[in-house]
């Protein structure tokens, strides 16, 4: 009698846990609709002033609310075609797979750009995301391309890819010959692929390189993050430790620690390393952990804006903003980013990550980052900031938060 009364308990029991966990799941994909829905319209408005012109992709916007484009060599092109295919992915409406694909296809001269490291961005988000939905011979042969490519700014002496070619640093204090950037960690997922359809190790090895010198130079005991690594191209000493878009050379960039997340997990995804793994925990629990992060897990743009010790290379004025500036577009990266890291790891880790990811995205689909009241006719996502110390992109939409958004979104009503 009593076995029989510990098994029926026990069905009780699993009947209310199956049902609490189909509530949390349609909370959950409430506001994953809610964030879907509201991108409808603006995506069709971006379409509909975007309509035959191939060349100029929506970016940001201008101090006057119009659209900021960069052209086909700029690094944010791949987003846009990105977002139509994370929209086509939701929706199921042919609509959305036409623009894609006429905007992925508008990229393919880009696999033979040589001029920065960024033809990752460019041509994984648009051609790779396109591999899910159209199985094309030609697109894998652009993307092949578009790796041997990146390969031509490997050096074997430095171990890493050249981020930007020669120029000054912040404040024209040094010269950079060879600048290496933590974003950098976000183009290595096309060499991964490259090797894995060629079977040529060449591409993995470059990445697998790529990645120790990032993880070896770019990185603090605390484990938080340098923007850029500028090092000696004839001997791959490390010269200059420095910022272009973070506050001060040692403080923390939120937007670089992100891709540091997303980056090494993503190594870590195609290598199985556990040092990969390692420090892709280390860099978010930094991000995670840290006391100034605010509730609501959107950071500030820099975790040490103005914090003594922390010295900038440009006129920073602290009464400027009545409150430090937000940068959704690291909190979207971030969220995706520790949504598959939560895959990878087990126990207190698995939740916290997952969890963290989850309150990030409940908050930018609440009405205070998403473009839920008309703040812009064009997108999804406010309060995002691009290059604060350069005085450009600040407290406005930006492309790239809204693609990383969207793939987070989708991870999560995935793993749903």
């Amino acid at each position: 009698m009593k076995k029989q009364k510990s098994k029926f308990l026990a069905y009780v029991f699993l009947f209310i846990l199956n049902i609490a966990s189909s509530s949390c799941a349609d909370r959950d994909n409430d506001f994953v609709d809610k964030s879907f829905d509201t991108a409808k319209p603006l995506y069709l408005n971006l379409l509909e002033v975007t309509n035959g012109n191939f060349k100029d992709y929506p970016h940001s916007l201008n101090e006057d609310s119009t659209i900021k484009y960069l052209q086909i060599d700029e690094w944010t092109g791949g987003f846009w075609p990105g977002i139509l295919w994370f929209m086509y992915n939701h929706t199921k409406e042919e609509k959305w797979k036409e623009a894609a694909l006429q905007w992925t296809h508008s990229l393919e001269s880009n696999q033979y750009n040589t001029s920065h490291h960024d033809i990752g961005f460019m041509m994984f988000c648009s051609y790779g995301n396109a591999l899910n939905y159209v199985n094309h011979p030609k697109y894998q042969d652009i993307l092949i391309q578009s790796a041997k490519s990146l390969t031509k700014r490997y050096s074997p002496i430095v171990g890493s890819i050249q981020s930007w070619n020669v120029r000054k640093s912040k404040g024209d204090i040094n010269l950079w010959e060879y600048p290496v950037i933590m974003d950098n960690m976000m183009n290595l997922e096309l060499l991964f692929y490259a090797s894995k359809v060629t079977h040529d190790p060449f591409f993995k090895q470059v990445a697998i390189n790529h990645a120790i010198k990032t993880m070896e130079n770019h990185l603090r005991k605390d484990h938080s993050s340098y923007h850029v690594v500028n090092y000696d191209p004839n001997t791959g000493k490390v010269l200059h430790k420095q910022t272009l878009q973070g506050f001060s050379d040692e403080s923390t960039w939120a937007r670089g620690q992100a891709w540091g997340i997303y980056g090494f997990t993503t190594v870590y995804r195609e290598t199985k390393d556990d040092r990969f793994l390692q420090t892709a925990m280390n860099m978010a629990d930094f991000f995670l952990d840290h006391p100034n992060l605010p509730k609501d897990k959107i950071p500030y743009w820099d975790f040490n804006v103005g914090q003594p010790g922390f010295y900038p290379d440009w006129d920073f004025d602290a009464n400027r903003f009545k409150e430090t500036p937000r940068d959704a577009s690291a909190a979207a990266i971030a969220s995706s980013a520790l949504l598959e890291l939560s895959t990878y790891v087990e126990s207190k880790h698995k939740s916290k990550y997952y969890n963290a990811a989850v309150v990030m995205l409940k908050s930018l689909s609440s009405d205070v980052y998403l473009n839920t009241d008309n703040n812009n006719p064009y997108f999804l996502l406010k309060h995002s900031t691009g290059n604060l110390p350069s005085n450009r992109e600040i407290d406005v939409p930006l492309i790239y938060a809204d693609y990383y958004f969207l793939e987070a979104l989708t991870r999560l009503k995935n793993m749903k």
